[in-house]
This record gives structure tokens, sequence and C-alpha cells, in this order.
């Protein structure tokens, strides 16, 4: 079999290239957020969100507003769910339970790391934290349920699918 049709994403950075067009740049909300991917792998993924002013919940502070934090483990927890998809389908949040542990701190970069742990014929399973840099410290702890099938064309992240990727064991 040609490698073409086994992973038509011959390299790692074809892949990350890939997932930041879906997740970050085609999605207007996540593409004015600035949203980085800077890893996928199979049932796992993680992003990055600069420090902006315009992204500060609190000028006196300098916090990041709980929503560009929401929104990136929104689409990092999706961002998971859609590596470890055999066919590709339409999925859409179902539910997102986000724990503030502290504040971001101002002037620094917040990074996702997600992980799809647990996916079924109708929803997928997913947890994530948001940290500058260590997840034992994190910011902000994520639970998150997709439903998977949801109407609507595959027309962006969910076609993604393992396979395509090149996720999947070689035999």
């Amino acid at each position: 079999m040609s490698k073409s049709l086994t992973s038509p994403l011959t390299s790692p950075e074809e892949r990350l290239a890939l997932f930041q067009k879906w997740f970050c740049d085609a999605i207007p909300h996540n593409k004015a957020l600035g949203l980085k991917v800077l890893s996928a792998g199979k049932g796992v993924a993680s992003m990055r969100l600069e420090w902006r002013a315009e992204l500060v919940g609190n000028p006196e502070t300098g916090v990041l507003a709980g929503g560009p934090l929401t929104a990136m483990l929104d689409s990092c927890c999706g961002m998971s769910v859609a590596t470890m998809l055999k066919n590709p389908m339409p999925f859409a949040t179902l539910d997102l339970r986000i724990d503030y542990a502290k504040p971001a701190t101002p002037g620094h970069a917040v990074i996702a790391e997600a992980e799809c742990y647990r996916i079924t014929t109708s929803v997928a399973f997913t947890r994530a934290f948001a940290h500058h840099g260590d997840a034992k410290d994190p910011i902000a702890a994520a639970a998150g349920t997709f439903m998977l099938g949801t109407k609507g064309e595959v027309t962006r992240p969910q076609s993604i699918g393992s396979a395509a990727l090149g996720l999947e064991a070689k035999p």
C-alpha cells in the first residue's frame, strides 16, 4: 500500500499545520484569540494562548478573563477527540466543566493540555489542564463530554480522524 493511502500527512509538522488550520485558523473566535497548536497525538492535544491586553478581564490586575481560557480548553479537548475518531464524523461539545484553581499570571502565556480518555459510539470523554508550563500547578482544570455524530456535514476538525493523521498503529 502506498504511503499516501496509509498516511496522507507525512510529517509531524504537516499534522500540526493541519490542526492549526482546522482548530485555530478556520474558527473565527479561536483565530481572534490567537490560539496556537503545540502538539497533537492519538488522544492528546495541546495549545497555547499568549497574554494580550485585550484578553484581560480586570485591567487593574492584568489577569486574563475566563472566557479565552474556556475557549482554549474547549478547543483543545475537541482536538483530542478528533485524534481518536476512526471515521470522520461531526461532533459537538455536550458539557464542559471548568474549575479555576488560581488566576493566570499577568503577562504570561497559558498552555492547555487535553486528553480524550474514553470514546463510545455516541460520546467522547475528555479532561484538560491550563497552566503556565507546569501541569502540576494548574490555573484551571476541565472535564468535557462531546456528542459524536451530530447533524451537519463533516467540514473541519471532525474530518481529521486518527487514520488520516497517521496516528494508528501500523501492522
